[in-house]
């Protein structure tokens, strides 16, 4: 196999070498005018090719590295007081294929647990390269499945505008959930 980044030989889809050299997670904090503050690894300019490849069949890998090298290593060195749920956003209930069930679940531990399928938009429109004016005309329209009062932490591959990470907040705060933060994989911002 070759790597999809230099080309050279690795059993990876993305060779060590690259993963170090090129994926190298810089954690940025940004606050919603809600309120949630929304962690992300990278700038969304510097990996889009990685991530777009959540459309073609050798996504689910490569949002696995991703995954393992920035959100797998902030859940291990997150210590809450207290059990913290996971929630992907909109994660399809295709564990090993859904771009944001496969980034949640590199953060299972011992103090974190995902819950898969619980948070779910009815309206399925695509949001991908639409402004924000279409955004917020066509809200995402979430339904929450999940158990009431719960410490949550959201979980989205892009953070754009931050409305569907706003409306995701509000849903649970409707049930009595506390979201705690949001992480993103890359903000598009900047």
């Amino acid at each position: 196999m070759k790597c999809i980044s230099c080309e050279s030989f690795s059993f990876k889809i993305i060779c060590k070498s690259c993963q170090k050299k090129l994926l190298k997670p810089q954690l940025t904090k940004r606050v919603l005018q809600s309120g949630l503050e929304v962690y992300s690894f990278y700038k969304y300019d510097e990996i889009k090719d990685l991530v777009n490849t959540k459309y073609q069949i050798y996504g689910s890998k490569v949002l696995g590295i991703l995954a393992k090298l920035s959100i797998k290593e902030f859940a291990q060195s997150y210590h809450p007081s207290e059990t913290n749920v996971v929630i992907p956003i909109d994660d399809d209930g295709k564990i090993d294929f859904s771009h944001t069930a496969i980034l949640a679940k590199s953060m299972q531990n011992e103090n974190l647990i995902i819950q898969y399928n619980t948070l779910k938009a009815k309206n399925k429109i695509k949001y991908a390269g639409k402004d924000i004016k279409y955004r917020k005309k066509y809200k995402r329209d979430f339904e929450y499945t999940g158990k009431p009062q719960l410490q949550v932490i959201l979980v989205d591959d892009i953070i754009t505008t931050g409305l569907t990470l706003t409306q995701a907040q509000k849903k649970l705060e409707e049930n009595d959930c506390k979201v705690l933060f949001a992480l993103t994989l890359c903000d598009a911002q900047g």
